[in-house]
């Protein structure tokens, strides 16, 4: 019992770690309809940076700030310069991002070596607890399950009960239409893509804090976030949610029980939700 407990709990604060990385993406891919395959990249980017800001300052949560800042600006000149253009281009996109993924993941490398970091911990959230039946679990990955939920509530308030909200949902049904209100469409998904850059950037630090970091990791969250998007449904969030929850139950439980399947586990899942709900468990018709 313990260690299916263990491995639960574990598969939970995975999936809240997905599903704050994966909620950029469903805004970027699913909402606004931008290929950005440098997703991965831009948390690798987070990640390093919030590490450099902790390492100087010894401040967690400047840490946070300095990679939400950084992403965004990343993110809001990679939009700018190379993809506003090219919007409807789902191929130019995809392959403007592969080379700019590539571009970012090598001067990381240069930078910081093939070194794996880790940023430490605020002293409040280190140590641990004991849980009924399970035992001792870090504090900071419980924490990470109230960071997920706080950032679903923010972006679900965000894109539901805000006038922002409501011309990124209008854009996502007829962006013309919208533009022939007087909307500047552009600088709206301009916004979008820095908003989503900025949380995937502190998706980084926490990530980094919970687990560590080293090259590579951008092409895995990258994967991953194309999995639990693709299963829970583009540009919706509760559908990135219960994505994020299935492939992290299916990743942790498949290490425990079945090691030798668990790489494949998770695109599994993705393949037998497509043959059954195309367009993802709670997802809709383009």
């Amino acid at each position: 019992m313990k260690p299916f407990l263990l491995s639960m709990l574990n598969g939970i604060t995975l999936a809240a770690l997905y599903f704050i990385v994966a909620s950029g993406f469903t805004i970027i891919f699913g909402m606004m309809r931008v290929v950005n395959m440098a997703h991965g990249s831009l948390y690798l980017l987070g990640a390093y940076i919030g590490y450099s800001v902790a390492d100087v300052s010894g401040s967690w949560l400047l840490a946070l700030a300095g990679a939400a800042a950084g992403s965004a600006v990343a993110g809001l000149l990679m939009h700018r310069i190379f993809l506003d253009r090219y919007q409807g281009q789902e191929l130019r996109q995809a392959l403007i991002t592969i080379g700019l993924s590539i571009v970012i993941a090598d001067l990381l490398l240069a930078s910081y070596g093939g070194l794996t970091y880790q940023v430490n911990i605020p002293d409040a959230l280190f140590g641990g607890v004991r849980l009924p039946l399970a035992g001792g679990y870090p504090i900071f990955r419980l924490a990470l399950i109230g960071f997920a939920i706080l950032t679903y509530v923010v972006l679900w308030l965000l894109i539901q009960r805000t006038r922002f909200g409501m011309i990124i949902r209008a854009a996502v049904d007829d962006r013309q239409m919208l533009a022939a209100t007087g909307v500047n469409v552009p600088l709206v998904s301009t916004c979008v893509f820095a908003l989503a850059a900025g949380l995937v950037g502190m998706a980084g630090v926490i990530g980094a804090s919970a687990l560590s970091i080293a090259p590579g990791d951008d092409v895995h969250y990258l994967l991953s976030s194309l999995v639990v998007v693709i299963v829970g449904g583009m540009g919706n969030l509760k559908g990135a949610a219960i994505g994020a929850l299935l492939i992290g139950l299916a990743e942790q439980l498949g290490q425990a029980y079945l090691p030798t399947y668990s790489a494949i586990i998770s695109f599994m899942i993705m393949v037998a939700v497509l043959a059954y709900r195309p367009y993802g468990l709670f997802g809709r018709p383009a």
